[in-house]
C-alpha cells in the first residue's frame, strides 16, 4: 500500500518507519522544514533504540520518504495516518486544531477514488466525526466527489520499546463503521500478525475511548501504589515486600505497581486530564481520575520533601547529584518529567544540581531555564560518576540500567556526605546501611527513611 503519515513526532515517525519496514511505501509529512531536512540526512528528532538504523535502511531502499508537502504525498497515497500533536489546553481538554487542520488539507488534496483517513493521534471521543465533517467540507468546496472513511487506530507504544511494540503488537485496535475500511486496515496490519491474530475491531467512538482508558488505568495503578507507599512509610512497612506479595496475584500482576517519584511523559498526564475534562463536560464527577492526578502531582514532590527533612529547608551551599533526567529509561523525553519538578524545588531552596542522563542531556538543556545553566546552578555531566564529585547526596530519579548495580564504594568516595535518595527503590536498604549510607527510598518504612 501507499501510505502518508502526517506528523513526524514520536508516534508518526515510528508508525511510518515500521510500515515501511514491512514493505509499504510510506511518505512522512511535517510542516517543520528543518526537521524534514534532518530526517533526510538521517538525523532524528527523537531518541528511540534502533529507530535511526531502521529509518536509514528504509530510506536507502526507497520505501520511506520525507516531505513538507501533504499535497505531494496525497498524489499517490490513499491511506492517511494523522499523527500530529493534541496538546492539552488550559482546561485540560485535548487541542484538536492540528488534527482538524490536517483533515482540512486532506480534503483539499486527496486524489484517490477511495481513501482511508486514520486518527492515530490520541483524540477525545467524537473526534472522528469532526474529522469526517472537515474532510467532507473541503471536498465539497473543491467540487471533488471522492469516497473516504475515517478510522480510529490508537497507538499503544512504550517509549524505549516502541519498535518492538509496533512490530509485535499485543493488540491492534481498529475503530471503524464500514466493512471496506475494516478490510483495508486488516490488510495493512496483516504482516504484523504472522503468528496470531491480534486485531480487535470495534466502533470508532469505542476505539477513541479505549486509548484514554488504557492510559488512565495504568496511571491509576501507579498512583494507587504510590499512595500505598506513603501509608507504608507511616506504618513502618516496607512497600517492596507488599509489592511482591500483591503482584503474585495474577489478577493484579507486577506491571505498573512500582512505587516511585511519579509518572510523566507525553501520555499519562495529558490523557488523564483529557478524561477528566470529558467527564466534566458530560456532567460526571470523576473522583477516581481526579485522585490519580492529585496523587501524582504530590508524588513529584516526595524526593524534595525527603531532602528537606534530612538537610533542612535552606540548601544554600549544598550540591545534589541527579542520576536520570528523562521521565523514564529508554527515551530522551523530558515532558512532565519528575526531575524537572525536583530541580526547580532544590534550586529555589538554594541548591546546586549536578545532573547526568545517558541520552537526555541535550533535551534537558532545552527544557531547563537558561539562567540556571548560565549561572552554574545546573551542570550536566556525560559520565554518571563525574556528577557525584563534591555532591552532598546522590538522587536516583530515572532507573536506567547502568544505575541498577553501580560501584557503591566509588559513590561513597565521591560524595561529601554518604546520602542516597532512591526515587525508584532500586537499592536494598539493608545493604545501603551496611555500606554506611544514609538511605531514603519510597515507602520503605523506617528502615529506608
Amino acid at each position: 500500500m501507499k501510505i502518508a503519515v502526517i506528523g513526524t513526532g514520536y508516534v508518526g515517525l515510528v508508525t511510518g518507519t515500521c510500515f515501511a519496514e514491512m514493505g509499504h511505501e510510506v511518505t512522512c509529512v511535517d510542516i517543520d522544514q528543518r526537521k524534514i531536512e534532518n530526517l533526510k540526512q538521517g538525523v532524528l528528532p527523537i531518541y528511540e533504540p534502533g529507530l535511526d538504523e531502521m529509518v536509514a535502511e528504509n530510506v536507502r531502499e526507497g520505501r520511506l520518504h520525507f516531505t513538507t508537502s501533504l499535497q505531494e504525498a496525497a498524489r499517490s497515497a490513499n491511506v492517511f495516518f494523522i499523527a500530529v500533536g493534541t496538546p492539552p489546553g488550559e482546561d485540560g481538554s485535548a487541542d484538536l486544531q492540528y488534527v482538524l487542520a490536517v483533515a482540512r488539507e486532506l480534503g483539499q488534496y486527496m486524489t484517490a477514488d477511495y481513501n482511508v483517513v486514520v486518527d492515530k493521534s490520541t483524540v477525545p471521543v467524537g473526534t472522528a466525526d469532526k474529522v469526517r465533517a472537515t474532510v467532507q467540507q473541503a471536498l465539497e468546496q473543491r467540487g471533488a466527489k471522492l469516497s473516504f472513511d475515517v478510522v480510529s487506530n490508537p497507538e499503544f507504544l512504550k517509549e524505549g520499546a516502541a519498535i518492538d511494540d509496533f512490530m509485535r503488537p499485543d493488540r491492534v485496535v481498529i475503530g471503524t463503521d464500514t466493512e471496506r475500511a475494516t478490510k483495508v486496515m486488516h490488510d495493512l496490519y496483516a504482516p504484523f500478525m504472522r503468528n496470531h491474530e491480534v486485531i480487535i475491531t470495534m466502533g470508532v467512538r469505542e476505539a477513541e475511548m479505549t486509548k484514554y482508558t488504557a492510559n488512565a488505568m495504568l496511571a491509576t495503578k501507579i498512583s494507587f501504589m504510590n499512595e500505598i507507599a506513603a501509608l507504608c512509610e507511616r506504618l513502618d512497612v516496607d512497600v517492596e515486600q507488599v509489592r511482591l506479595g500483591i503482584g503474585s496475584d495474577q489478577r493484579i500482576g507486577y506491571h505498573f505497581i512500582y512505587p516511585g517519584c511519579g509518572y510523566g511523559g507525553s501520555c499519562f498526564p495529558k490523557d488523564v486530564k483529557a478524561l477528566l475534562r470529558m467527564a466534566q463536560e458530560s456532567g460526571l464527577d470523576a473522583w477516581v481520575l481526579d485522585a490519580v492526578e492529585r496523587r501524582n502531582d504530590n508524588q513529584k514532590l516526595r524526593l524534595a520533601e525527603k531532602i528537606f527533612a534530612h538537610f533542612g529547608s535552606d540548601l544554600s551551599g549544598k550540591t545534589f547529584a541527579l542520576w536520570g533526567l528523562a521521565f523514564k529509561p529508554g527515551t530522551d523525553d523530558m515532558r512532565e518529567a519528575p526531575s524537572l519538578v525536583l530541580i526547580e524545588q532544590l534550586i529555589a531552596a538554594g541548591a546546586t544540581i549536578h545532573a547526568h542522563d545517558p541520552v537526555a542531556i541535550e533535551t534537558a538543556t532545552r527544557e531547563m531555564k537558561q539562567g540556571w545553566i548560565d549561572d552554574g546552578r545546573v551542570r550536566f555531566f556525560e559520565h554518571q560518576y563525574d556528577a557525584l564529585h563534591g555532591a552532598d547526596a546522590m538522587v536516583l530519579v530515572t532507573e536506567w540500567k547502568p544505575f541498577r548495580n553501580p560501584d557503591f564504594p566509588r559513590i561513597k568516595q565521591a560524595l561529601k556526605q554518604q546520602v542516597i535518595i532512591d526515587g525508584r527503590n532500586q537499592y536494598d536498604p539493608a545493604q545501603m546501611q551496611e555500606l554506611g549510607f544514609d538511605y531514603f527510598g519510597i515507602g520503605r518504612g523506617l528502615v529506608g527513611g
